[in-house]
């Protein structure tokens, strides 16, 4: 029985002594860095986003009058 307890006591030792503290301070480091918002870098890229976004909305309404103004029931096949 003895045995036993040491072959699952080993592991759980282990696992207390190392991988738990580096769990903990990783799951912290990851809390903060979520909580200081977006990077200037991610800012930047976000803001890129939007306007290749708008462009594309630009794009897709024009498109859609083009094509209502040359085949008026495109919708219906759809």
């Amino acid at each position: 029985m003895e045995s036993i307890a040491a072959i699952i006591g080993a592991p759980i030792i282990l696992f207390m002594i190392f991988v738990a503290p580096l769990w903990v301070i990783m799951h912290y480091r990851s809390q903060r860095k979520i909580s200081q918002g977006l990077s200037e870098e991610e800012l930047v890229q976000l803001q890129e986003l939007a306007q290749q976004a708008e462009r594309m909305r630009d794009r897709i309404a024009t498109l859609e009058s083009i094509l209502d103004a040359e085949s008026p029931k495109w919708r219906d096949r759809v």
